[in-house]
């Protein structure tokens, strides 16, 4: 064989597979699906204040809605991945869409926080976790040589998707009132997202780019879901998303709350009210973060990323309380806490493929996403009720700048010569 030749699978692999522009076509339409779910997490602090009144709510009361929304977008992730793996992505992802959009719908009716719960909160995570799911899924496999960046794209289509929304949706609030707001965008969401996912397909067994791009640099054996759950690497990963989803999704959820207290949420800010522009481009950062920091993880590694990362986003966040009461601050500060925030969900799907192989890579992310879960409940009422009991932020904020500091720790000292060894022994049993 000549040197630098094809092996003779991989020839016959190169013969069969799509076309090499495929896997980006598909990662498009990945990253339409992803901008379709995006609104129900990431706009809902402009819904707290309307929904409290004519609810006749307390915020932690409506918090539960936002951790009913996470914690079914995660904690059933497993199971929809294994549906995803077993019956293929056309058909849940579609059914995802629909059910993202009349979660919306339905909602416009809600009378009481339990019918918000059972529409917003439950048709919504149930709907927008067969799409997450299903998108970093199908992603880390089409994109086995940039797992990162790949997992980063698809993942800023859901953290950037509600930049096109964020402004809209306040106006709607405030020219038709929430109910007709939900309706439209309800109806929007819905059509957009079922039409993208009815063009995404699983890539063929075996799939290795045509274009010869190297693999990743470690790769560790294809692990079932049981066998993955018996490794402390997953249970160290798990701990560290955790922390991680606590900090992120105490802002998205409190953020409206805190501006007020804080007294910059009405104030103009470069023409534009502070709360809508800072959601807009927290929505932009938090985007763009995580393509970002995938690809310098595919280049660096992915625990020396984590820590710069995860070390930023403390920083900022310490630097955003200290300078709380100034609204052009607010604003800025409020974009570089997503941009250290965001990457979490390029660098945790790549990590955790990289150790234990792409084959179960839908259900095994599954798994580890249901740290997501977790921190909605930490960072939604629970971050809520001590706001209640102390009465200010500041305590929220300790909690959270502490998390984000012990993870990028985590990472360096813990994370990777743990991987690292085992990395080894896979190495060197496979030699």
């Amino acid at each position: 064989m000549q040197p630098g030749a094809p092996s003779p699978n991989q020839a016959t692999c190169d013969v069969t597979l799509p076309r090499a522009g495929k896997r980006w076509g598909q990662l498009a339409l990945g990253v339409v699906c992803m901008m379709s779910i995006s609104s129900p997490q990431y706009v809902w602090a402009l819904f707290t204040k309307p929904l409290a009144v004519a609810l006749n709510a307390t915020l932690a009361q409506l918090q539960v809605t936002f951790s009913i929304l996470i914690v079914l977008q995660t904690f059933l992730a497993p199971l929809q991945g294994l549906l995803i793996e077993r019956f293929g992505p056309r058909r849940l992802l579609s059914l995802g869409a629909l059910l993202t959009g009349a979660s919306w719908v339905l909602a416009a009716s809600a009378t009481d926080v339990v019918s918000l719960y059972l529409t917003y909160g439950l048709f919504g995570g149930i709907g927008t976790g067969i799409i997450y799911i299903g998108v970093i899924g199908l992603m880390v496999k089409w994109f086995p040589d940039r797992r990162g960046l790949a997992a980063g794209a698809a993942a800023a289509g859901y953290g950037m998707g509600a930049v096109f929304t964020t402004f809209p949706v306040s106006i709607g609030i405030t020219q038709t009132g929430y109910q007709h707001t939900l309706v439209v965008f309800g109806i929007v969401f819905g059509a957009v997202g079922f039409a993208a996912a009815l063009a995404l397909h699983s890539p063929p067994s075996g799939y290795r780019p045509v274009s010869g791009a190297s693999q990743p640099r470690a790769l560790g054996p294809d692990t079932a879901p049981g066998a993955m759950l018996r490794s402390p690497i997953f249970w160290l990963l798990f701990v560290m998303m955790t922390m991680m989803s606590t900090s992120g999704l105490m802002v998205i959820s409190q953020m409206g709350a805190f501006a007020r207290d804080f007294g910059v949420a009405e104030v103009a800010v470069f023409g534009l009210t502070a709360l809508p522009l800072a959601l807009t481009i927290d929505r932009i950062t938090n985007g763009l973060t995580r393509p970002f920091f995938g690809w310098v993880s595919d280049r660096i590694g992915r625990e020396n990323t984590m820590f710069i990362a995860f070390a930023l986003e403390g920083v900022a966040m310490t630097a955003w309380l200290l300078t709380r009461d100034n609204a052009v601050l607010f604003v800025l500060l409020s974009g570089l806490v997503f941009f250290g925030w965001g990457e979490i969900f390029s660098l945790f799907p790549s990590t955790l493929t990289d150790t234990f192989g792409p084959r179960h890579a839908t259900t095994n992310y599954g798994l580890l996403y249901m740290a997501q879960g977790v921190g909605s409940i930490l960072g939604g009422p629970l971050a809520a009720l001590l706001y209640q009991r102390t009465g200010s932020w500041t305590g929220v904020f300790a909690v959270v700048i502490a998390m984000n500091f012990a993870t990028a720790a985590l990472a360096l000292a813990v994370l990777k010569p743990v991987r690292g060894r085992y990395l080894a022994q896979h190495a060197k049993a496979v030699e």
